[in-house]
């Protein structure tokens, strides 16, 4: 299912043109525009159930949070935001049908969807909204940063929510996706603590699916909100994302139709699967969350402590050999942490670390860590985030830094661990992490680099524990920066001075849209950002 950025677009812009309140079939088409696999029958089909392979097991179901992408496919399913942007991030509504920024950039108004109503029975309001910002400002790895400039969140009304701001934050009105910032019921969580809030692993939302059963180590099943606020939707009766660890397992759930679709599938089974009439392969690229590979340095390391180690380590690695071989060519090299789809604010003139041994021994040897008789320098232990493919690029990482005398131990362990040893316990000295750039540098590359994460460790940001006060003032100046050529200044002079500290190598692109499924799925993507949409447009022929 390859998502058409052109023919989706042109359908936005007359949604656009045709009034945020009441234009929302005209949505509804351009996701089934987006869509090559299409149907060309006269209306979908109803009901049915959607099987949905994953490798991973979610930590919790809503992305509140915790952003990971596994938690954030499912609860976009269940919970909304206020908004959902179309192929070039413009808003459009969702839990809002409209919205006004004042003149000055320090005030958001959003007039919220009427008769809405959580799976309980009880009324959205604005009360949620407040609720939902506030909370994730407090507690949210991004909201830390998105959301660092909101003083308040007004609520004049049940149906009106106005964001009050002590500064500009030109990025905050790309922030409001249901996987970026959900809208939760405040009455679920009540007083207490939201980490550990029963709706965390029971959620109850507005969107077109209601939260049945989790079993533990099997599945996560969904079933149809018969009351959702789009009349007609949702298609399908029931999603069930069966949690399959192995990914040679996924490919022959595929092969027997024993699932209907699946992500997180060996990328070294995709040309045997595409060679299957019954199978299609959507590998869109997911401009919103822009996810790729980082190498991060725990600087706290002595050894690691000193930037021509880490250039050495750099040289060292050959990531045309990860993005071959480890990702079948189906990802792209990274050669700065913002994305080069962001061209105004993108620079790489400083990560220039091509694949060299020769010049990271010669750099060890300078350092003072020449080889000793065994042919060793030192030793390093490389924590890495759970899935295969990071498995397979810790292995190389192994096998690569053994060519230059360093000793390297692989740290296995499932999500939980990995975050633990990252951010909590810091039991690492190379951390291999996947992360979302995403759509705007603040939200996306300052938590990379954000000493704020040293001082209060919160997970995904800042693992290498890199603190350069000029690189902080200048994501503080961006993040306030209406205007547009200052702001790519200061992104372009943060990327030459990481480029030459070198605290995190960036690797490759990580394709972690990739989604195979069966003929007779159609729709699954009708959102920007691919695999967090909400099925609510998905709809399944009946088998035969």
């Amino acid at each position: 299912m390859t998502f058409d950025r052109r023919n989706f677009l042109q359908t936005s812009l007359a949604f656009l043109s045709a009034g945020t309140a009441a234009a929302w079939p005209d949505f509804a088409k351009a996701a089934t525009a987006a869509s090559a696999s299409a149907s060309q029958s006269a209306a979908p089909s109803q009901g049915g159930t959607l099987t949905y392979a994953v490798q991973q097991e979610p930590p919790s179901l809503v992305s509140l949070l915790d952003t990971n992408t596994v938690i954030r496919n499912i609860s976009a399913k269940i919970t909304e935001g206020l908004l959902r942007y179309d192929a070039q991030f413009k808003p459009q509504p969702l839990l809002a049908v409209a919205w006004s920024i004042s003149a000055d950039g320090l005030q958001y108004t959003f007039r919220l969807r009427p008769g809405v109503k959580w799976h309980d029975g009880e009324n959205f309001t604005s009360a949620d909204v407040r609720y939902s910002i506030l909370t994730q400002k407090r507690l949210g790895p991004r909201g830390r940063i998105t959301l660092a400039n909101v003083e308040r969140v007004d609520t004049p009304d049940s149906l009106t929510a106005v964001v009050v701001l002590g500064k500009p934050t030109p990025y905050l009105i790309k922030a409001l996706s249901s996987a970026e910032l959900p809208i939760v019921p405040r009455h679920r969580y009540g007083d207490g603590d939201p980490l550990t809030s029963p709706n965390l692993t029971a959620p109850i939302g507005t969107g077109p699916f209601i939260f049945d059963k989790w079993v533990r180590g099997s599945y996560v099943s969904l079933r149809k909100n018969p009351n959702y606020w789009r009349p007609g939707k949702p298609h399908l009766d029931r999603v069930i994302y069966r949690i399959v660890p192995d990914q040679a397992s996924i490919s022959a759930a595929l092969e027997t139709g024993e699932v209907d679709a699946a992500t997180n599938v060996g990328l070294a089974d995709l040309g045997r699967l595409a060679q299957l009439p019954q199978l299609k392969i959507d590998d869109s690229y997911d401009a919103y969350l822009n996810n790729a590979a980082f190498l991060e340095f725990n600087v706290e390391n002595p050894i690691l402590a000193k930037p021509e180690v880490r250039k050495a380590v750099a040289h060292a690695v050959d990531r045309n050999f990860i993005k071959d071989n480890v990702f079948y060519k189906r990802s792209s090299v990274v050669d700065s942490p913002i994305p080069a789809v962001l061209s105004s604010y993108y620079d790489d003139s400083t990560f220039h670390y091509p694949f060299d041994v020769s010049a990271a021994n010669r750099q060890l040897d300078e350092a003072g860590y020449p080889k000793q008789a065994d042919g060793q320098r030192f030793a390093l232990k490389i924590n890495y985030i759970s899935g295969a493919d990071f498995r397979h690029v810790a292995e190389y990482l192994r096998a690569a830094l053994s060519r230059i005398g360093i000793k390297a131990t692989i740290l296995d362990g499932d999500l939980p661990t990995y975050l633990r040893r990252a951010y909590t316990a810091r039991e690492f000295d190379l951390n291999l992490n996947g992360l979302g750039r995403l759509y705007d540098p603040t939200v996306g590359v300052q938590r990379i680099y954000w000493s704020d994460g040293v001082k209060h460790p919160l997970i995904w940001i800042n693992a290498s524990h890199y603190q350069n006060p000029q690189v902080d003032d200048l994501f503080r100046e961006a993040a306030i920066e209406t205007d547009e050529k200052r702001r790519a200044a200061a992104f372009r002079q943060i990327q030459q001075i990481v480029g030459r500290d070198l605290p995190v190598l960036p690797l490759v692109t990580v394709p972690s849209a990739l989604q195979v499924y069966h003929a007779r799925v159609h729709n699954l993507n009708n959102s920007i950002d691919l695999t967090a949409g909400d099925f609510s447009d998905t709809w399944i022929e009946p088998k035969t």
